[in-house]
């Protein structure tokens, strides 16, 4: 579960409705009873409709939520209704529909990865990566779960992931260094992203507990895990991976797909309905 509290939705709302709704006060219908309603415009996993319907209620609106986060919706299908005085679904309105659109949209995006990869290898986990857009991480790893992949880091702090340039500031040589990581973390999985194919045959004989295969080719990947065959090492492909690659890293052998390419999908269309009661 995914906790987004009540004053960062209140903040959203307010970014948008800082001083009241000057069309509605001026057109002075604010009190009149109304009834909005969401329906799918496009085929869609959905996503924070949970977050879209607490902001009516916050407003001060009796919520319907037709559907849940990781559900598919086709379009035309209802996924929220709302009721209460016009101030408050004017007040609600666009800003709950983007919240939909945007979040559905990354979590359709990491669906379509996660079935592509799946076709080929129901084993496989796709996992993406802490890239989101600065501020909107939680929601971003909650539509990504939605659809289907895993959270490769949380942050720098959860996870031990040795980039190149670390072992560029860090003294000694790989070897050295994971020795020193398995004595200061001994509870953490290591990771070691590598450029080349022969570091990864060094980073899984030195003790490294993942290979992060960084923009390969998916042949490339497969020559890497046919290398490592017997060894304990798991292999994970990123950089570059996407919807219409990701059925090739799945027949390479990786054991794991790491992806940005969710966050940056298109937001999906949610049609709205807004008429007096």
């Amino acid at each position: 579960m995914f906790l987004i509290d009540d004053q960062a939705l209140l903040t959203m709302i307010r970014e948008d409705v800082p001083y009241g709704d000057l069309t509605t006060r001026a057109l002075s219908f604010g009190g009149v009873r109304g009834h909005l309603t969401f329906t799918a415009r496009d085929p869609m996993t959905v996503c924070a409709i949970e977050e879209a319907g607490r902001m009516f209620e916050l407003l001060g609106c009796a919520v319907d939520r037709a559907a849940a986060s990781g559900e598919r919706r086709t379009p035309a299908e209802l996924l929220l209704a709302a009721a209460g005085p016009a101030e408050a679904l004017f007040a609600g309105w666009k800003v709950a529909q983007t919240l939909v659109e945007w979040a559905s949209g990354v979590a359709s995006a990491a669906r379509a990865i996660v079935d592509a990869a799946g076709a080929v290898n129901p084993q496989i986990v796709v996992a993406c990566t802490r890239k989101a857009v600065p501020g909107t991480r939680a929601l971003a790893f909650k539509a990504v779960t939605a659809g289907g992949a895993s959270i490769h880091r949380i942050g720098l702090s959860d996870t031990v992931l040795v980039f190149p340039e670390h072992r560029a500031f860090a003294a000694g040589c790989l070897k050295g260094q994971l020795k020193r990581l398995k004595t200061s973390c001994p509870e953490k999985c290591l990771v070691v992203e590598v450029t080349n194919h022969d570091d990864a045959l060094r980073a899984a004989d030195w003790g490294a507990h993942v290979i992060q295969l960084e923009k390969f080719l998916p042949h490339d990947v497969a020559r890497v895990v046919q290398a490592l065959t017997g060894s304990a090492a798991r292999i994970a492909a990123a950089g570059g991976v996407h919807a219409g690659n990701a059925a090739a890293y799945a027949e390479s052998g990786a054991h794991v797909l790491v992806t940005s390419a969710p966050y940056h999908a298109p937001p999906l269309d949610v049609a709205v309905r807004l008429e007096p009661a």
